[in-house]
């Protein structure tokens, strides 16, 4: 378990709270890629890979514009790959649908999977996904998820004790916002849904894993804050969305709970804005204390942050800035 004492500050890049004898150390902060194809860029995911770590992302010339693909790279030995295209909404010689909101997830057999939406726009997308046999070098051909699916819609998948998977997800209509989850056996198959109700629109969920088998989503909402809705028998049924202590833009967060069960969640903490971007940390997902401040600017867009922790305990986190460019921060606690 982290424990709590004071938090220094590192080289003025970053603020800490008073809560550890000494600041996580940032490993590498920077950009994935100073040039690319495309102006405009959202929505990053990553996945740990064997000899380092895979990111994706969205970019185009803008959101929605038709040319909007699905980009990968890969770090290896401290060097990021030249983004490489994975995914597009072409359909015709003639035709193409802007992409969206990938999500990386390694099977058991070892195969990476590539989730993403298809669409004009979220309200009438659809879900997609291709398999990597060779750590994202390659993809396969696109396979539609069944009708009525979209797999994760923003956040990564999560295996769930029984060996199924957990995919957060949502929809959204012109009225009204809902999330729910998905659940598929590890192959993909055999998908369910479990809608979550109450009284907020709420999308993007994001997962925490409690002790005594239960199962935490916090979700963004419109109302200005985070909700949060509880499961106790894996995904089957869950609480009412309720409302927590932490403000919410209105933007993506994502969330991770750690090996030695302690959490993480990255965010906008404002009611307007997503010129500030914060890792906070709780030890029960109800009180959270903040531990890092990655951005705080009077103006700009850093938001739809990705957090892991991979094998040797480390945290790889990316996020949009500026809609230009995908930063992404390694930090050790």
């Amino acid at each position: 378990m982290l424990s709590y004492i004071s938090f220094l500050s590192l080289l003025g890049l970053f603020s800490f709270s008073q809560k550890k004898e000494s600041p996580p150390k940032i490993l590498f902060s920077g950009f994935i890629y100073e040039t690319a194809p495309f102006p405009s860029c959202h929505a990053s995911t990553l996945l740990e890979t064997p000899d380092g770590v895979m990111a994706a992302w969205f970019g185009g010339t803008y959101e929605r514009h038709p040319d909007v693909s699905i980009y990968t790279s890969h770090r290896k030995n401290g060097e990021w790959s030249i983004p490489a295209l994975a995914a597009d909404g072409i359909e015709n010689e003639v035709f193409r649908n802007p992409t969206w909101n990938p999500v990386l997830h390694r099977k058991n057999d070892g195969k990476i999977v590539l989730f993403y939406k298809e669409g004009p726009n979220p309200r009438e997308w659809w879900g997609h996904y291709k398999v990597s046999e060779d750590e994202g070098k390659t993809w396969s051909k696109e396979t539609q998820l069944p009708p009525g699916f979209l797999g994760p819609v923003r956040n990564k998948s999560v295996e769930l004790s029984n060996g199924k998977l957990l995919h957060p997800s949502s929809f959204e209509t012109n009225n009204v916002w809902t999330s729910h989850v998905e659940i598929s056996n590890p192959d993909l198959t055999g998908w369910e849904k479990v809608d979550l109700k109450g009284p907020f629109n709420a999308i993007q969920p994001t997962a925490l894993f409690h002790p005594d088998g239960k199962i935490q989503l916090l979700c963004r909402t419109q109302e200005g804050v985070v909700a949060e809705s509880w499961s106790s028998d894996q995904g089957k049924t869950w609480t009412p969305l309720v409302a927590t202590k932490l403000e919410n833009n209105n933007s993506g967060i994502d969330g991770v709970t750690l090996s030695n069960g302690y959490h993480l969640l990255v965010v906008n903490p404002l009611k307007k804005g997503r010129n500030k971007l914060v890792l906070l940390g709780s030890s029960d997902g109800i009180s959270w204390e903040e531990l890092l401040v990655l951005e705080n600017e009077e103006r700009g867009e850093f938001s739809y942050p990705a957090i892991i922790q991979a094998k040797d305990g480390t945290l790889h986190i990316s996020y949009t800035y500026n809609r230009e460019k995908i930063k992404y921060v390694h930090l050790s606690l």
